[in-house]
């Protein structure tokens, strides 16, 4: 057996190492299935089994498609009389297969059993669709085969694959464009051309690409499309089982650059090569989907008679055929290419119908070559594409289906070369064009009533803006020169400049247009990472934004923006700060001019309001009150004042730490109040904690009060609780309370572990250290990627650089971490003090 062994790894081996990424991969997975047939022939034999047993291949293996990681799915079909005395043959002949090595799974089934099974369920019927012998007597193949034929009812099995697809699609978020897609089972996947090639076994139709072709199910060019398609799928499968040495499907980033390269793809100018082989995946999983929706519709036009259906005339071009858009002549789109546009803009009128019939599909899918230079500067096709982009409501589905069916990015060439392109940021989860249209989606919820609760204020804005789709533009071109090189906010401003003079634009909404694609992360950018309760603040971003116009338009694309990079990404506190700088730029624009001490005002008697509704008294906090300083008004808002008062107004003298924990008003987190004695390395102590808790910080307020009290409050989250914190918030008020009494001597951070997002596309560490406008204090900036404990590691460096925090702003984006932090220390007046910093820090946050 030793020696079966070594000939079976060797001969395997030799054919995987053989064979060349550019050869057609058929050759191979063919290859590694006759090496396995050959060898459990051998086995077979060996085992002596009854004349009348079956050895037969079912799923991959029996359509003679064996990758290197796959295993060897086995139907031993046997007759029921003769099954117990073959057991322990049956046992020798499993054994010998893995003392072989061969990874097999393996049924024991009689001819009855497997019609009864198959029956009852669609996994085994499946597999057995695509059995093939591989020794035994033909006859009890052909028997089997003949009563699974005739048991099925190919329409009930046609609905149940097509159930089955769609609970698949969504398991990987019904999108083919996942960072790190499953190659066999996502949207587009080899599992979709695998289903197509079933619902045709089952509805009689021929078994192959040319096949199909050659009865005319489909055209030469789908074809060949359908090769291509799944020549890439299967090369990459092949790859990514050579390179990790197992039973791998999913690109992950770790591989995406090894699997390149094995392939032969390499970088080119700014775009590296992992981008490119990604890019080529989705286009291949989006020829996929193109060619499953065109020929399932076939499938189901076949299985279902629906010509008893009346079609009802719509216009002189489009007809109502089965509750789907088709052509009153299937020759229209070869005389007018403009129908293309027409057939959009009437899904568009008539939300009613299922979709594009599948002739009509396929004339657009066509047309795609003769969408050229000419095509675009049609007037007819400006007009209508304008007319698509006011419609409002249904934009985004029909931009979608414009860029499914390949027809948005023909008739805007810079969009076509953002499709399937990666971003490499940490916090986009969405290739370029998705994201894009996820931030129109958005844009389009914010006008819509049943969307109001989710964001008020959007909406409100939104249904007081003049001509909503100049934001539509400005969403579709915000992100459209990602990848270029350079500043993609200018290079997108100039492409739609020239967008909106090719299609009438006026010049006052043009302006608006390319300012906000231009600008379109400054508002993030103030409100994540500046002071926006100082009034200087807003004032300046007041000044830049200029009018209120452009303040509601830039305000609804942020957000939009936002939400639309990663579920992640997006939290309540991210939205609060949104709306508190855009509420204070509203009020600055309209003319209100509030001093610093009027503003302080303010907060103290909103503050004063809440606290008389519970109610408390002016001289029962009063004592309270005298110890805290204009700063610490200024840092806060209202609500947390009150809430601080609360509960400090009658334990503001204790000895013992006091810590409290509530939800956070605005949702997405918790808040957690400590006051105590200040003391050296408080905040390290503090952020000791919470990493040993694995909570999030997402905000600190650091506060020193008169009498040598620290007050800090921190907004804080954690994976395993959100949407359930309340039991988190007694057992933090506990742990920390007894953490800090303990005052244990702090550890050094131990390294934190990143993700792999992080290891395969590392952004660039930058640490910057500079005076406020008084001098009297520095702001650090740190920009990274996150990983665990990071936090509790900052703030052990500057406690033992002996520098006092006095507030944090800490900004997580997806796996990219932005902090900012005020600081002070005696030792700053140094410049060697400051570099020395900057160089622990600058250590501290490389990723090893």
């Amino acid at each position: 057996m030793k020696i079966d062994r070594d000939r079976w790894q060797s001969e395997r081996s030799r054919l995987i190492t053989a064979y060349q990424p550019r050869q057609h991969p058929r050759g191979l997975l063919r290859q590694l299935a006759s090496h396995a047939d050959k060898t459990l022939i051998r086995l077979w034999r060996q085992a002596a089994l009854p004349p009348s047993a079956c050895l037969i291949a079912v799923g991959g293996y029996g359509r003679a498609e064996l990758y290197p990681g796959s295993d060897l799915d086995l139907l031993i079909l046997i007759d029921e009389d003769i099954e117990v005395n073959a057991k322990s043959n049956l046992e020798a002949f499993i054994g010998a297969c893995w003392d072989l090595g061969l990874d097999v799974g393996h049924a024991v089934r009689s001819i009855e059993h497997c019609l009864k099974e198959a029956a009852a369920d669609l996994t085994v019927e499946t597999a057995l669709m695509e059995a093939r012998l591989i020794t035994g007597p033909p006859q009890q193949m052909n028997e089997l085969m003949t009563g699974l034929y005739q048991q099925r009812d190919a329409a009930a099995f046609f609905e149940a694959k097509r159930l089955e697809m769609r609970q698949r699609h969504l398991r990987f978020d019904d999108s083919p464009y996942s960072l790190e897609p499953h190659v066999k089972e996502s949207p587009g996947g080899l599992r979709d051309l695998q289903l197509l090639i079933w619902l045709a076994r089952a509805a009689g139709m021929p078994t192959t690409w040319l096949e199909l072709s050659q009865v005319g199910v489909l055209t030469r060019e789908e074809c060949k499309t359908l090769q291509q398609a799944q020549r890439l799928l299967s090369m990459i499968r092949i790859s990514l089982h050579r390179l990790s040495e197992r039973r791998e499907d999913r690109l992950v980033f770790d591989l995406q650059v090894r699997v390149a390269q094995d392939l032969g793809i390499g970088a080119h100018g700014p775009r590296r090569a992992s981008e490119a082989l990604m890019q080529r995946y989705y286009m291949a999983a989006k020829r996929v989907g193109q060619m499953r929706s065109i020929l399932m519709q076939l499938i189901e036009s076949y299985l279902f008679d629906r010509k008893a259906k009346r079609i009802e005339r719509l216009d002189d071009e489009f007809v109502i055929r089965d509750d789907m858009l088709a052509l009153k002549d299937p020759r229209l789109i070869e005389n007018d290419l403009s129908v293309v546009f027409r057939a959009f803009l009437r899904t568009m009128e008539h939300q009613n119908l299922r979709g594009m019939a599948p002739d009509l599909l396929r004339a657009i899918w066509l047309a795609r070559p003769r969408m050229d230079a000419s095509f675009r500067k049609l007037a007819a096709n400006r007009a209508h594409f304008m007319q698509m982009l006011m419609q409002g409501r249904t934009i985004t589905k029909t931009l979608y289906e414009m860029n499914q069916w390949s027809v948005l990015g023909r008739y805007l060439p810079e969009w076509r070369r953002i499709v399937g392109r990666m971003q490499h940021d940490l916090f986009h989860v969405y290739t370029v064009d998705q994201h894009i249209l996820t931030v129109l989606r958005n844009v389009q919820r914010f006008a819509m009533p049943e969307h109001v609760h989710e964001f008020p204020l959007c909406s409100e804005v939104m249904a007081n803006m003049d001509k909503p789709w100049r934001l539509t533009i400005a969403a579709l071109y915000h992100d459209i020169a990602k990848g270029r090189g350079g500043d993609h906010s200018s290079l997108g401003a100039t492409d739609v400049r020239r967008f909106c003079r090719a299609h009438g634009v006026s010049r006052e909404d043009s302006v608006l247009i390319q300012w906000l694609v231009e600008h379109h992360l400054a508002m993030s950018s103030v409100a994540q990472k500046q002071d926006i309760s100082d009034p200087d603040v807003v004032e300046q971003f007041a000044k830049f934004v200029t009018n209120e116009e452009r303040l509601n338009a830039l305000y609804l694309l942020t957000v939009a923006d936002i939400r639309g990079t990663s579920p992640k990404v997006w939290n309540s506190w991210k939205g609060k700060l949104l709306e508190d700088l855009y509420r204070s730029t509203k009020k600055m624009l309209s003319g209100e001019r509030l001093s610093a001490q009027h503003r302080l005002d303010s907060k103290r008697r909103e503050a004063i309001r809440l606290l008389h509704l519970v109610p408390l008294l002016d001289r029962d906090y009063d004592a309270f009150w005298n110890r805290l300083d204009s700063a610490y008004f200024a840092r806060h808002e209202a609500i947390d004042i009150a809430w601080h008062t609360r509960v400090l107004y009658r334990q503001f003298e204790s000895e013992e730490p006091v810590v409290r924990a509530r939800l956070a008003p605005e949702g997405g987190g918790f808040q957690v109040l400590v006051y105590t004695t200040d003391q050296a390395q408080l905040f390290a102590r503090i952020t000791r904690y919470f990493d040993s808790r694995s909570i999030s910080v997402q905000h600190a307020n650091i506060h020193t009060l008169r009498g040598a009290r620290a007050l800090d409050s921190f907004i804080v989250s954690h994976p395993d609780h959100e949407g359930n914190y309340r039991a988190l918030l007694t057992l933090v008020e506990s742990e920390l309370k007894a953490h800090l009494i303990r005052n244990e001597q702090l550890l050094p951070p131990k390294p934190g572990k990143t993700s792999r997002r992080s290891r395969s596309f590392p952004i660039q560490t930058r640490v910057e250290l500079r005076p406020d406008s008084s001098a009297s204090r520095f702001i650090l900036s740190l920009s990274t990627s996150d990983r665990s404990g990071l936090l509790y590691a900052i703030a052990y460096t500057l406690a033992n650089r002996q520098v006092q925090l006095e507030s944090a702003r800490i900004t997580t984006l997806g796996e990219r971490v932005e902090d900012t932090f005020v600081i002070k220390s005696d030792w700053f007046s140094e410049e060697r003090a400051r570099v020395a910093l900057e160089t622990d820090l600058l250590k501290l946050l490389q990723i090893p």
